[in-house]
Order: structure tokens, then sequence, then C-alpha cells
């Protein structure tokens, strides 16, 4: 599969999912703006994919800063054709102590940043009449989990933003589809591992355990698995795709 020519924004590109598809989408041919908040491993991920990659630093949940990133990709590389709304991350606590600064934090971070991308990218897409827009969402958007209240209230909403807009661009050239990965082998994952073993003392292999458990495979996905996924939704062989949230968990759904 060949996407030479074409110009993909990733955002959260400096690490996990984000990386691997950056790398991915540029092996396909793909020019790839990297968008993250950590210039370090955005100069990492930029490091290795080459001369295809573009660095634009910048928090997704700023309007302004967004929207300037953005823009000096389309600088760099010419209009925007693939979109991957990855960035995101996940708090954890009880739904009692889960106040409205919370919820509004997860609801920003991974619900409305990939809206504002959208509506960002999506007029040239529009008038190109090809384009391709996957978000990053979660089984986390399919299912209930305990404990993450706010995440699964906004990867449930990214789910349903993605069902809706694909239905409105689906005559239009442009396909809009989520991935909704289990439990991953990313910093994000880490993080959770760190916090089982800090208020629970069991030992780091026991938590993985513990989270790799809702895998029937009985293991963490790679970052690699999803981002394979995420480039074939952006080929033309994914055309006929769209609306779709596609489980990358290996059967727990």
């Amino acid at each position: 599969m060949s996407l030479t020519g074409h110009h993909a924004v990733v955002t959260g590109a400096g690490s996990g999912i984000g990386r691997a598809t950056a790398e991915r989408l540029a092996e396909a041919g793909c020019q790839v703006t990297l968008i993250g908040r950590q210039v370090s491993r955005l100069g990492v991920t930029a490091d290795r994919i080459g001369e295809l990659a573009f660095a634009a630093p910048a928090d997704v949940t700023d309007p302004d800063m967004l929207a300037a990133a953005i823009e000096v990709g389309r600088d760099r590389f010419g209009p925007v054709d693939i979109l991957v709304n990855n960035a995101g991350a996940a708090s954890s606590a009880p739904f009692l102590k889960t106040d409205a600064d919370a919820l509004r934090a997860m609801l920003a971070l991974n619900l409305e940043a990939p809206a504002e991308a959208s509506r960002l990218v999506l007029p040239g897409m529009l008038t190109r009449r090809w384009g391709r827009i996957v978000n990053v969402a979660s089984t986390a958007g399919l299912k209930g989990y305990p404990y993450v209240s706010a995440y699964v209230a906004a990867k449930h909403g990214l789910v349903g933003l993605t069902r809706a807009l694909a239905l409105e661009v689906a005559s239009k050239g442009v396909t809009v589809n989520a991935v909704c990965p289990g439990f991953t082998d990313t910093d994000l994952v880490a993080r959770s591992i760190e916090a089982i073993t800090g208020k629970t003392g069991r030992s780091e292999d026991e938590a993985r355990a513990a989270l790799s458990a809702s895998n029937p495979q009985g293991r963490l996905i790679t970052p690699d698995e999803v981002a394979t996924t995420i480039v074939w939704l952006c080929g033309d062989g994914a055309s006929g795709v769209n609306g779709t949230a596609v489980p990358v968990a290996g059967g727990e759904l």
C-alpha cells in the first residue's frame, strides 16, 4: 500500500501508538506532521523518520496552539489529507471522587481536541474530495471500566462523534473511523501499572498480568498493531470502511 504524496497529521506523536503510527505512515510514503506537548519526544520521532517528518509542538487542548501547529505543517508539506487523533490520557478515581474539573479535563483532551482538529482539516478534505480521519478511541469507548468513568465517557463520546461525522461526509470522498485498542504497552498503561502497585501493593508483574487478563490472548497489545490498523484505514483499500470502531483487543469485545 502506498500513501506517497499524502500529508498526515498525527497528534500525540511523541511516543506509543502515535510514534508507531507516524513511522508506519512514513514507511507508506506519507509526509507527517508530528504534534505533541513534549518537544524532546517529538524530536526523537522526527529523527527516527527523517525528512518525511516535521515536529510541530503544541498542546492539543489549546485551540490556538493546535491551529498554529497544523498551519505550520501545511506550510511545510501542503494540504492535510490524513488526520490521526491519537493524543489522549486517562485519569483514575472512583466516580464520587471524580469532580467536574476532572471530567472536563478528560473531555477536553479525549473528545474536544479531536473534534477541533477535525474542524481544522475537514474543509480542505471536502474540497479535494479525499480524506481520512482516524480517531484513536479505546475499548473504553465500547464498554465500561470501573474507576475511569470520565475517561470512559470521553471515549464513548469520541466513538459517537466518529459515527456521526462519518455519515455527514460519506458521499464526499472522506472516511471517518475509530480504532479501539485494549490495554496497550504504552506509557499510559505503564502509569496504570504504577497506580495499581502503589494502591494495592501488587508487584509490577502482577499488575501487568491483571491488565493483560482482559485480553483473551493474555497479553498487552503492541503500539505497532494499532498503527498497522490505522494505516490500513488510511489506504484506498479501506475506502468502503466508514463510521466503524475497530477493536484491537485480542477478542475482548
